[in-house]
């Protein structure tokens, strides 16, 4: 009997353990099913297409991007940054080139997942991401005013046209609309005080469609959402070679907004869950799946969504289940709701999303960047604003370079360090030898930026005759900087100064051995340490004493020199 007992308790714990997480993932599934549900909405017509395309995103790419993906909390649907890219497409393509452009994204989505790429969304700076991320908020805020005035102005291409327009027909606002709007900011406001349960995005929703409804409020609304699952379609001139090149741009536009925004979402969800952590090439795989199939059954690009991703998580979801519940709850609500939510007026979903806009805004990263130093502080102001005012790719693209110029002008400072002559000359060097020799640490791969240092250097200290790098912390050296070794080589040579490196690594003095550069440069002019370098140059120094008088052993001297 104790020994059945025994055996039956694993079975007991694995039992519990099982339906433990299936009521996790299906608290986590639903609840985030109801928090997507306003801004799968939302996001579809601030992308400038009908409401409908949002749900069936968030349904079909929700479920594919589960099943395949590589996050096992991730929820994915339509979100406000790949809104801000498809509101430009829309209204310049077309709905049908969209769908092109979506599977074309895909496509590329699963090459950079195929080789391997996905941890290059590390290597983005924080300046950068909290720079777009800013500007997107702005572009979403802005963006809103048509609706929240409750005008019918055209769509623009670019914000800014729109925000015009919107500003320059305030006088035939639609009070009505105004005052939802202004209901369901204030219920997304107030509503976490009461409840923190149901979301407050769907609260205010119900809440102004009621109102709306009840008072026979003349207001734009989303209009008829049919009752029924989205279906497979076919997409037109797909096999239309030019129409495929046309859209290059915008599908590597979205391919790479959609692979940043997803990777930095399954980041956040490492962060939340003791979980395994997210594969990045697996995700980026799953993404591609999702936005190749997406557009067949008439939706638009999808990425992670780090709010609903969260919610998920805080609701108890811990596997692939959850995600693929919360697309099937939204398939549900579909097929009961459509009717009402065909009454949602457009002002609601105006509210929603500048509620959203103001909660994206880095408050937190502009005041550590203001705080921290003024360089990255810029780097975040000019990617913020490129995206304002030109789009979200090129935004990165501009505070990537400006975040790699900066990176090389602190590194290059950094990896040149002056020595202080009482720190490596020893005891007895003659005064006069003192000033002819100049010694420099340098700290780290990092080594290009230093050439136009040592120009500066030979004009403001021309009595220097020998100049010795200390190179012994340089793992390695690229192409780039040995050519600036090989600058450096020759302006002091024009300058009647000797050129001496010590600790010279062996993949740092392989690479100088097959390019030539070591028998331009000499073998005498290499040295094992500093110490023996400056002994070299004069034999009235003392070489028998350590360089420190702290320093009391050989090995102790070779390890700091």
């Amino acid at each position: 009997m104790a020994t059945s007992n025994i055996l039956k308790e694993p079975q007991l714990l694995r039992l519990s353990r099982l339906f433990g997480g299936l009521r996790g993932d299906l608290t986590g599934g639903l609840t985030a099913a109801v928090v997507a549900l306003p801004l799968a909405l939302a996001f579809a017509v601030a992308s400038g297409v009908e409401p409908k395309a949002g749900l069936y995103t968030a349904i079909v790419a929700g479920i594919v991007a589960a099943i395949f993906g590589g996050s096992s909390v991730q929820i994915t649907g339509p979100t406000g940054a790949m809104a801000v890219v498809l509101v430009g497409i829309v209204a310049k393509y077309g709905i049908e080139k969209v769908w092109i452009a979506g599977v074309m994204a895909g496509i590329i989505q699963i090459a950079l997942g195929v080789a391997k790429l996905g941890q290059l969304v590390k290597f983005i700076p924080y300046p950068v991401t909290a720079g777009f991320t800013n500007g997107i908020a702005v572009i979403i805020f802005c963006g809103q005013l048509n609706n929240f005035f409750g005008l019918k102005l055209p769509r623009s291409e670019h914000f800014l046209p729109g925000l015009w327009q919107s500003l320059t027909h305030v006088e035939a606002l639609n009070w009505a609309a105004v005052a939802l709007a202004v209901v369901v900011i204030a219920t997304n406001v107030l509503w976490p005080r009461i409840n923190t349960t149901i979301p407050g995005s769907l609260v205010g929703l119900v809440l102004a469609t009621a109102i709306a409804s009840a008072f026979h409020l003349n207001v734009p609304t989303i209009g008829t959402i049919p009752q029924s699952l989205p279906m497979p379609q076919g997409i037109p001139h797909w096999n239309d070679f030019s129409v495929i090149r046309e859209l290059i741009n915008p599908a590597l536009a979205l391919a790479a907004l959609g692979s940043i925004e997803s990777l930095l979402s399954a980041v956040v969800a490492d962060g939340m869950t003791v979980s395994e952590k997210h594969n990045s090439d697996r995700e980026l795989i799953g993404q591609g799946l999702a936005n190749m199939i997406v557009p067949f059954f008439g939706g638009i690009p999808a990425t992670g969504a780090i709010a609903r991703t969260a919610v998920n998580v805080r609701s108890g979801g811990k596997t692939r289940l959850s995600g693929v519940i919360h697309g099937l709850a939204l398939a549900i609500i579909v097929l009961t709701l459509a009717p009402v939510a065909a009454q949602i007026p457009l002002a609601a979903l105006a509210g929603i999303l500048m509620v959203v806009s103001l909660r994206m805004v880095e408050w937190k990263a502009i005041g550590l960047l203001m705080r921290a130093t003024y360089s990255d502080f810029a780097v975040m102001i000019l990617t913020w604003l490129v995206t304002i005012l030109f789009d979200l790719v090129l935004a990165v693209e501009v505070g990537l370079i400006a975040a790699g110029a900066l990176f090389i002008k602190r590194m290059s400072d950094l990896s040149l360090v002056k020595i202080p002559e009482t720190e490596v000359f020893p005891p007895g060097t003659p005064l006069e030898l003192g000033k002819e020799i100049a010694v420099y640490r340098v700290d780290g791969p990092v080594f290009f930026g230093a050439a136009e240092r040592f120009a500066t250097f030979l004009r403001d200290e021309p009595e220097v005759k020998y100049l010795i790098l200390r190179l012994r912390f340089v793992p390695n050296m690229d192409t780039t900087g040995l050519v600036a070794l090989e600058d450096i080589y020759h302006d002091l040579e024009r300058h009647n100064c000797r050129l001496i490196l010590t600790g010279l690594q062996p993949e740092v003095q392989q690479l100088l051995e097959r390019t030539g550069l070591l028998n331009t440069i000499g073998l005498s002019n290499c040295f094992e340490t500093t110490t023996d370098a400056i002994c070299s140059i004069s034999p009235q120094i003392a070489c028998s004493q350590p360089v420190a008088a702290d320093l009391k052993t050989k090995e102790l001297m070779e390890l700091i020199d």
